[in-house]
């Protein structure tokens, strides 16, 4: 039987294809929440080979739609399911993951044509979504006629089946090995939700990252198999750590079988740990519910500690790998920071460089430079240098008195760090202060700033610390800006950054309207300056950016800021900061 259907466009609709996902990989990904928000068990995933004709398809075993639900719930672009629904699932009590009601269109951006058949109560509906058509009804979708097709099915049938056909030639077509490891860092965990990817079953396999395989022999008892990885990259997978399986079944939760208590591994890498023993051996030592193990049976204390030996090594063997390369990255950060110090204290400070990156070699390049920036200025202060000086009359006398001396050294790294970022935020309370006046003068914020670069760039300290380039810039300055030309000198220049580029800042009254004089004059200050320094970026700092200049227009090399954006920003940076030393105080 065929009726008609009709969009159910919500107040708060966004555009329907407006969702973006990064790979198709990751739209795909949608269609699979979906089938989770629907209480499916499993999802079967088969993707064509290369430039086939062939469809992706999308097959779940959830609980489907009947034709009402189809046209008045599914067909309801861009409202909320949990506002109507709830949070969780009715029946498996899952936390729901369908938001803005436009992810069941993902398949879309893949494909020209969608169609969804779905089967509940004894009744198969289908209907096909045309792209091209839907994009040119525009915001009319309300009008927009799509054909229902409804027919008997077995009573016992359900679910819902997404067919993609006339797939996007000028995109990629799905890569199944980076769609698994997707989902397995979503699913990996779930017990009651199983999916497949051209007949394969998502698993540990599927994770990315170093793998790890022991076969373990209990005394007296079996043999076990140990299998696991560190998960690289910058997403962890939803329930890390290692669990047991008996007779193939997940007893218990993921632990880290004492690993978690390491004094060496930081807490984000131990978040990356993903994997399973299996030990079929245990079956006599497992609660009765399957729920866990007999935790004081001489079988699983047996087991504990090779566990822990083998996780130990392996994780360490990730560790220091990646601590080597981020270190061997930042470099020439490093070196540059040390470049400030006096000659006699650099051996100490490069030490202290180091044992603070350990903590935090795996965080972004901006977070890294903050923590450059904060520990080097900590570095010099005298409190610290008094600690150095400890251990340094601590040398060859008991062993007691050194222990407690490095203590005093890892206890400084982190007091003196703190110090100086809570240091730097009550500066950056002030400056807001400056900053919302509108009666500040651009001479009295260009004082406040110019001993505290850090604000503007975290680098900035680095690269004004050069004495001679400082000495070519006043030199050159004072020669080309003279005269009628001295009104156009730009306010600050500093020496290369890790790319090879200068950094020009303008600073404007921050009751100042950025316009595109400004922008101008600011790239007539670096023409006059490239053919001295090379490469130039530029940044122009005011009130914020007038109406006419666009962010989507923003040339590469200059950025248009304004002063509480930049205080906003180096605040945030510095109250991570803080909190990740005060995680690192209490573990």
């Amino acid at each position: 039987m065929k009726r008609s259907a009709h969009f159910q466009v919500d107040p708060r609709l966004a555009s329907l294809l407006g969702e973006t996902y990064h790979s198709s990989e990751r739209a795909l990904k949608e269609l699979v929440d979906n089938a989770w928000d629907a209480e499916a068990e499993n999802v079967e995933i088969t993707l064509p080979a290369p430039m086939t004709a062939d469809p992706i398809v999308v097959k779940d075993d959830g609980a489907g739609m009947t034709e009402q639900e189809l046209k008045h719930e599914y067909l309801r672009v861009a409202s909320d399911r949990r506002s109507r629904k709830g949070d969780r699932t009715p029946a498996k009590n899952r936390l729901v993951k369908g938001r803005k009601g436009i992810g069941k269109f993902a398949g879309l951006m893949a494909a020209n044509y969608m169609e969804v058949q779905t089967r509940a109560r004894g009744r198969m509906c289908r209907m096909t979504l045309p792209k091209k058509e839907l994009l040119e009804a525009g915001g009319d979708l309300e009008g927009f006629e799509l054909e229902v097709v409804s027919e008997s099915c077995e009573q016992s049938e359900h679910g819902t089946t997404i067919i993609l056909t006339s797939l996007n030639q000028q995109l990629a077509f799905p890569n199944p090995e980076k769609l698994k490891e997707l989902l397995v860092l979503e699913y990996g965990r779930e017990t009651d939700f199983w999916i497949q990817v051209n007949g394969e079953t998502v698993g540990i396999e599927d994770v990315p990252g170093r793998g790890f395989e022991h076969e373990i022999e209990i005394p007296d008892i079996g043999r076990a198999l140990l299998r696991f990885k560190v998960a690289e990259g910058g997403r962890s997978p939803k329930q890390p750590g290692i669990v047991l399986k008996v007779a193939g079944k997940v007893v218990g939760k993921p632990q880290y079988f004492g690993l978690e208590d390491s004094e060496i591994i930081p807490k984000k890498l131990l978040s990356k740990v993903y994997g399973e023993v299996e030990a079929d051996c245990l079956a006599d030592f497992v609660t009765a519910d399957w729920a866990a193990v007999i935790e004081n049976s001489n079988a699983f204390a047996s087991l504990k500690p090779l566990v822990h030996k083998h996780l130990e090594e392996g994780v360490e063997i990730v560790h220091k790998t990646e601590v080597n390369l981020a270190k061997a990255r930042l470099q020439k950060k490093i070196n540059s920071a040390l470049d400030r110090l006096p000659e006699h204290r650099r051996t100490h400070a490069h030490l202290a460089l180091q044992r603070v990156l350990e903590k935090f070699y795996y965080e972004s390049e901006d977070k890294i430079e903050v923590i450059i920036s904060v520990v080097l200025e900590a570095l010099e202060r005298d409190e610290y240098w008094l600690v150095m000086q400890k251990i340094d009359e601590a040398k060859g006398q008991d062993i007691m008195i050194l222990a407690e001396a490095l203590n005093s050294f890892g206890l400084a790294d982190l007091a003196l760090i703190g110090q100086q970022a809570q240091r730097r935020l009550r500066f950056l309370d002030e400056l807001e202060v400056l900053a919302r006046n509108e009666e500040t003068l651009e001479s009295t914020i260009h004082l406040a700033l110019e001993k505290n670069l850090w604000v503007l760039e975290p680098s900035a300290p680095l690269l004004a610390s050069n004495k001679t380039l400082a000495m070519t810039i006043e030199n050159y300055c004072n020669k080309e800006f003279s005269g009628p030309r001295a009104k156009n000198r730009p306010d600050l220049l500093f020496g290369k950054d890790a790319r090879g580029h200068h950094l020009l800042i303008e600073l404007k009254r921050p009751s100042h309207i950025i316009t595109r004089d400004d922008e101008t004059q600011a790239i007539k200050y670096r023409d006059d300056l490239l053919s001295t320094f090379g490469k130039i970026d530029i940044l122009i700092l005011g009130k914020q950016r007038g109406p006419q200049l666009s962010a989507l227009n923003e040339r590469e090399s200059t950025k248009l800021l304004s002063y509480l954006d930049v205080i906003s920003t180096a605040r945030q940076q510095l109250s991570w900061l803080i909190e990740e030393l005060k995680k690192d105080a209490r573990s």
